[in-house]
Parts: structure tokens; sequence; C-alpha cells
């Protein structure tokens, strides 16, 4: 892709389109001291009052540069390969990872090791390089006192705070009101399906583990669809298209949302997996529908339930687990209490907090 010019007006052109490039487009983008701060690279000026027929009166092309002169006196010089980016509208940081599928078959993943001034090292980048390719990091060293979970998430972005509060102990209890509090195994799910929005990404540390069950497991729900709609499509068809509601009932709030289980994007590409037959509800359909629907659920269960996709591990104290929750399913083996203590700590963020800690230390260490 690259630009031209002709008679005071600005092309791209891609190889098989060429565009005008509208004169107001440009102006929006002058970048000179006085139309944009440098440090927060914000606007001066507010677009809107501006002449909407604003014109280039001259423009060359100098080096890697655009310099024009607009109608209304203003001059800038614009970089053309910031330009060619905004062009492609493609994000180059993180749409430029390319995500791995994995099943029980996935080994030798690097666990990341906490140290001081972690959270603006190199290490941190390639850390969440990895959590992007594989949906998931571990991290161990992590320190156990004050809640240092939340010190984590927020040195990467900002806690997500539910109804649980800014973090949530998992231990078994009386009275619990989620399943997470008991002993009891849990089989592969997505967390908070019950959302809007559901939140993207679970942080787990392991204070306590004196248990010999009570393993972690994950899957890649990636991977599974991905094989679903292979093998089955028309399974698949009607998971990406049929809502159902989850819902969520506690002393002092209910909670509801309505989504597909499997949740695709504009281009059809897998946006997000929820999962939690605890909790999800099937609206009434005609009754072949509702057959299809179910055969097609009981599959996806079977294949999240199976040995084929599951990795199990357990996590040490000092081990910190961060997962992405539109990816992942996440389990454990069920332990006895009896035997001593298992004892994590829990927190949600979302995926602007990992994108901004990526592309600033993208740009930090000029990668």
């Amino acid at each position: 892709m690259k630009i031209e010019l002709n008679e005071n007006k600005v092309y791209f052109n891609n190889g098989s389109i060429k565009k005008e490039i509208h004169p107001f487009w440009l102006r929006e983008r002058v970048n000179g001291e006085e139309f944009l701060d440098k440090g927060t690279q914000q606007r001066l000026f507010d677009p809107t009052t501006l002449n909407n027929n604003i014109s280039i009166s001259k423009v060359d092309i100098i080096d890697k540069f655009l310099e024009i002169n607009f109608d209304d006196g203003v001059k800038s010089k614009l970089e053309i390969d910031k330009l060619v980016l905004e062009f492609s509208n493609i994000d180059t940081v993180i749409k430029a990872i390319q995500k791995i599928k994995w099943n029980s078959s996935l080994k030798n993943i690097k666990n990341f090791v906490y140290q001081d001034n972690f959270f603006e090292s190199r290490e941190m980048y390639d850390l969440l390089l990895s959590f992007y390719k594989y949906g998931f990091v571990i991290i161990k060293n992590i320190p156990t006192n004050d809640n240092f979970i939340v010190k984590f998430a927020n040195s990467i972005g900002s806690v997500r705070r539910t109804n649980f509060g800014e973090y949530f102990n998992v231990k078994s209890k009386a009275d619990p009101n989620d399943l997470a509090y008991t002993s009891l195994g849990l089989s592969p799910h997505t967390d908070n399906p019950y959302r809007n929005p559901v939140p993207c990404i679970q942080l787990l540390h392991c204070i306590e583990s004196e248990v010999t069950g009570g393993l972690s497991t994950l899957v890649d729900g990636y991977t599974v669809t991905e094989e679903l709609k292979i093998k089955n499509p028309e399974f698949y068809k009607i998971l990406s298209e049929v809502k159902v509601r989850f819902k969520f009932i506690d002393k002092h709030v209910v909670l509801e949302d309505w989504s597909e289980l499997i949740k695709l994007n504009d281009d059809q590409t897998l946006k997000q997996v929820r999962f939690s037959p605890r909790l999800d509800y099937v609206p009434i359909l005609e009754k072949r529908k509702l057959d299809l629907y179910y055969r097609a659920r009981k599959k996806l269960s079977e294949m999240y339930n199976s040995d084929k996709y599951r990795i199990e591990f357990k996590l040490e104290p000092k081990d910190l687990i961060m997962m992405d929750n539109y990816r992942l399913l996440h389990g454990r083996t069920a332990y006895e209490t009896k035997e001593g203590n298992r004892f994590l700590q829990g927190c949600y963020i979302d995926y602007d907090s990992t994108e901004g800690k990526l592309k600033h230390l993208n740009k930090k260490f000029n990668l």
C-alpha cells in the first residue's frame, strides 16, 4: 500500500484499489505542537468546529513524510508509515499475534518467574505475548501476603470489581453462594456467563495447597469449537445462533444475560465461548430445533469433558495463573478438606488492561 499525489489530491493505492483520501481526514491528523499534546497524543483542537469543505492548497512527498498546506493556513508534516497503518484498519500489535490451538498433548509451555521491576520488563512483554497465543500463562514466585493478586492485576491494568468483591477467596466454606466455594470437583466452564459484559480474564493465585486432589484443569475452547465446526457443522451453526439465558442468584443480587454458547465476530471468527450447564436456560423453541440444539450442546459438553482436550496440573503456593475467560474453560478435581487447606485468591481484569500493557511495552522496547 502506498501514497500517491495528483494535482493537490492525495490517494492511497493498495495495488488493486486507488482512492482519494478526504482532505478533512488528513486535516484531523495534523501533529504540530500547537495541535497535538506531546504527552497524551490528544488533539488540542475540536475537529467538529472546522470547515468540512477544507481543501489542500499544496502537497509534496519528501522522504517518508507527507508535507501538506491546507487552505485554512495550517501546515503539517505527516508520517506516511503511520497513515498506511491506519488505512489497513488492523491492530498491528494484538491482531498480529497468531493463536496456537492446543489439546491434552500440550507440553513445555514456559512458566514465568516474578521478580523485582517485573511489570515494566521485557519478561512481562513476553508473558503477555504467550498469554495471547495460548490463552493462559503461569507465573511463579508471586508473594502470598497482603492480597498481592490485586497489586499484580492493577499493575497490568485495572481490577474488574464484581458482586464477589475486588477479589475473592476460593476455598471450601459453609453456606457457599457458588459451587467454587466447596470441595466438589468442577467440570470445565467459563466464569460469570451471566454478566454483561462477561469479565475477559481471570487470575487465580495459589496461597495454600495441602491436598492431593484439587488439580486445576484447562480446555481450549478455540480448539474444541474449531473441530466441532469441521466435524459437526450443523451443531456448530445452531450453537452459534441460539441465545440461552444465564442466571445467577445471590442474597442481594440477580444477574442475567443472554448469549450463544459459541459467540462469533462479524467476520464469523470465534469471539467468545460461554459454557456453564449449571447456570443456563434454553429458550422455548420449535421441538425439532430443540432436539437439534440439545444434541449439539451434549456433543459440545462431551468434547469439553474429553481427556483428548483437557490438561491437568497442580497449582503450588506462589503460583498464579492468568487465563482468557473468553477462550478457555477451567475446572478442578475434587479434594478432601480433611487432608488440609486449599486456598486460592482470584480476581478479574478485561482485555483493555492486557492490550494496553502489551502495546505500551511494545512501544517501550521498540518491538
